[in-house]
């Protein structure tokens, strides 16, 4: 607790940072590993979004983000004591008032410094009020302050909401979150540590005047997906009194104890607090809306959760590759629950789709394809049980058959998706040639062809072993048949996946590095040709001999991380999305590329697999504002750092193997439940030594490069002899 101490008490930041430098270089093993997370890495973005430093105990309802999108910006409109969403709309919009009660009702635009946050904590100046807020979230509840240093005639709190009603020191709020599809209410039942003096009416909320001589004014608040009653019963629950300390004691152990389930030895300070925060990241999302054994369905209706905790706020396109797989280790309890939930989720669709990008009232159904099903079957492998695979399957096999797959469209089946049943591919268009499909987002998201066809193809993959789990046999062959689709796409004579025309000739004129389209999405999805090369991770032997063997697999990754993208102003004008990051025309910053480092390891150059990882974390995973290189969507990009510094990554989700990296730490122990825990010991890794000379698990050589999910599981050592040469 000292850390935060130091920021709590308001000692100079020089100061707290030289303390907290001691520390990490004298007492590293004292520390735990919650004071290892910077909530600051990457808040500052290269491109897209940056993230946030979220206030929020894992997993957990009530989600505090900064009133500010990027550190950079300048100007807050508003504090929002609730975000149902990731980066999603929020609610309950909030702002302190001092001066002048003239301007109470104008609209109100503040400057903010000095922000402080921990994964439990957050506060921050808005110095245009001379007002410190201060924050501490519980799971469904939050204790707030609001620190009045100015000696003003009108000290306030402005409440904004859809509805608002005040009752001494009593609040009570109902708001509405808009999403992609739906809306939801959402409710707030709140008290005040005093009755206001005044309470006015304004345009879209209340102002709370509590005088001239206001001080540090408090707000307890619960938060509810059900309604006021048990948003009254969430407060209750989780904020018993006014004690911040207390409060944040316990978010701090709640955050150990998630943290501490993967425990790392060695390295620099610089690699762990990267790691931990990174860690902490993937505890975001999904996120837990069960509320005393009930649950707020998509069809509107309260559900009973019958013991299996409801969650949803999941971007699969994103965080199958990497994120589900590591919870698959870390939480299979969880992942279980994950998984019913969007069994849950599917049956309360109106068209009984299975979601892509559930939030907490609908599927926002953002990118492309249907990546539940690689999701459901990775965790079915690697012995995860508690979900039904059936009722999963039915789902998923009717979303296949029923909902389109035109990028960004949520709807019925469309000339396209019959084109690509019967064909094998999705069609692309021409240069100049106008869209057909009214389905097609022709201004930005245009038809995203190759991609679409891949991705369609690992789906397919994942379908037909789903199928020969429950016994459909006849689906299983369908599947297996669509799941080689992505072939029809391949050019011998560029080595590229190219889009096709429907009159099956391939588009030219052809450039892998621009393409066409912005963000090259009249092919691709945010990337280029390059990026969508290795775009098939459920058959990579066949992807090595399309490529001419391992020795064509190698010269192939060789070239994309030695080719320049040519002119940048040519290249940021027409490719901006992904392309950060970059490495040759690799990009790290993009999802679709997690998994290109260890593709060596398919050419059976591990050691080119080692370098090119550790190249990546050195490059783009750093303690600093900016040291995120892409758009970390919760978790998603975290978890190829988290897999990457413990030395191993799933490439191939539904396999259940990883595959050899290169460990940053000299050992790292995952502990599982039951007690087991598995061990990366590599004593000699380093900066410089990051070559593995010798595997073994359990005292045996590892066959290989491919680390069974079973040895994992069940507690094995993986001990790596690790040299510099």
């Amino acid at each position: 607790m000292a850390i935060d101490l130091l920021y709590n008490t308001g000692m100079n930041k020089r100061l707290a940072s030289a303390v907290v430098s001691i520390a990490v270089c004298g007492l590293a093993s004292a520390r735990e590993p919650v004071d290892w997370v910077n909530t600051e890495i990457g808040t500052i973005s290269h491109l897209l979004v940056p993230c946030f430093q979220t206030a929020q105990l894992p997993n957990a309802m009530l989600r505090f983000l900064p009133p500010y999108r990027d550190f950079t910006q300048d100007r807050v409109s508003g504090i929002s004591l609730q975000n149902p969403g990731h980066r999603a709309p929020s609610v309950f919009a909030v702002h302190p008032f001092s001066g002048d009660a003239a301007r109470l009702d104008a609209p109100w635009r503040g400057t903010w410094d000095q922000p402080h946050s921990t994964p439990y904590s957050y506060d921050l100046l808005i110095d245009s009020e001379g007002v410190k807020f201060s924050i501490v979230p519980a799971r469904q509840g939050a204790l707030a302050a609001f620190e009045f240093r100015r000696d003003d005639a009108v000290q306030a709190v402005v409440f904004r909401a859809a509805e608002v009603r005040v009752d001494g020191a009593r609040i009570v709020a109902k708001d509405v979150y808009r999403a992609r599809y739906g809306t939801l209410d959402v409710w707030l039942s709140g008290e005040f540590d005093r009755a206001p003096k005044e309470v006015r009416r304004l345009g879209g909320g209340v102002a709370l005047l509590f005088g001239p001589d206001a001080g540090t004014v408090r707000l307890r608040y619960g938060v509810s997906y059900i309604d006021a009653a048990q948003a009254a019963r969430n407060l209750a629950r989780e904020i018993g009194g006014w004690d911040m300390a207390a409060l944040a004691a316990a978010g701090r152990r709640a955050w150990n104890d998630a943290l501490s389930k993967i425990e790392v030895e060695g390295g620099t300070p610089e690699e762990r607090t990267v790691f931990y925060s990174s860690l902490w990241r993937c505890y975001e999302r999904m996120v837990n809306i069960t509320e005393d054994g009930r649950y707020r369905g998509w069809d509107g209706e309260v559900h009973e959760a019958d013991g299996v905790d409801q969650y949803t706020d999941d971007w699969i396109w994103d965080s199958y590759r990497a994120h589900h797989p590591l919870m698959v280790v870390l939480e299979p309890e969880a992942e279980s629950a994950k998984l019913s939930s969007y069994v849950r989720m599917a049956r309360q669709n109106p068209e009984k789709w299975m979601p892509t990008f559930p939030g907490v009232c609908c599927d926002q159904h953002c990118m492309v394809n249907h990546h539940a099903a690689i999701a459901f079957y990775d965790a079915w492998v690697k012995g995860v049980r508690g979900f039904d695979l059936g009722a999963a399957f039915e789902a998923l096999d009717h979303t296949e058959r029923t909902e389109s797959l035109v990028p960004w469209y949520r709807g019925p089946l469309t000339e396209l998706d019959r084109f690509f049943a019967e064909k094998g591919y999705m069609p692309a268009l021409d240069p100049g040639e106008r869209e057909t499909c009214a389905a097609v987002d022709a201004a930005w998201e245009n038809r995203q062809a190759v991609s679409v066809t891949q991705g369609a193809s690992y789906d397919a993959w994942a379908l037909a072993r789903i199928a020969r789990a429950v016994g459909d046999a006849a689906a299983a062959a369908e599947y297996d048949r669509r799941s080689t689709f992505y072939r029809n796409l391949w050019d011998p004579a560029t080595r590229f996946f190219r889009p096709k025309n429907a009159a099956g000739a391939f588009v030219e004129p052809f450039d892998p590095i621009l393409c066409a389209g912005k963000g090259a999405r009249s092919y691709y999805t945010e990337n280029n040709a390059w990026t969508y090369i290795w775009d098939v991770q459920h058959d990579l032997g066949a992807l090595r001999d399309l490529l001419g063997g391992p020795e064509g697999l190698e010269r192939r990754l060789d070239e994309m991380l030695n080719t320049s993208c040519g002119s940048r102003f040519d290249y940021a004008a027409q490719i901006p999305d992904g392309a950060t990051g970059m490495m040759g025309m690799f990009t790290m910053a993009n999802e679709p590329s997690f998994h290109i480092p260890y593709l060596y390891n398919y050419a059976g150059k591990p050691r080119k697999t080692q370098k090119f990882v550790r190249k990546t974390l050195e490059a783009w995973f750093r303690n600093d504002k900016m040291g995120m290189c892409g758009d970390e969507d919760g978790g998603g990009m975290c978890a190829y750092a988290v897999f990457s510094m413990m030395g191993f990554y799933p490439v191939t989700p539904g396999l259940p193997e990883y595959q050899l990296g290169s460990p940053v730490f000299t050992k790292v122990t995952i502990r599982r439940p039951g007690g087991k825990s598995f061990v990366v010991d590599a004593p000699a890794a380093s900066r410089d030594a990051k070559y593995v000379a010798r595997a073994e698990i359990d005292g045996r050589p590892l066959a290989g490069t491919a680390i069974p999910h079973a040895a994992v599981a069940g507690g094995s050592t993986l001990r790596l002899e690790m040299t510099a040469d």
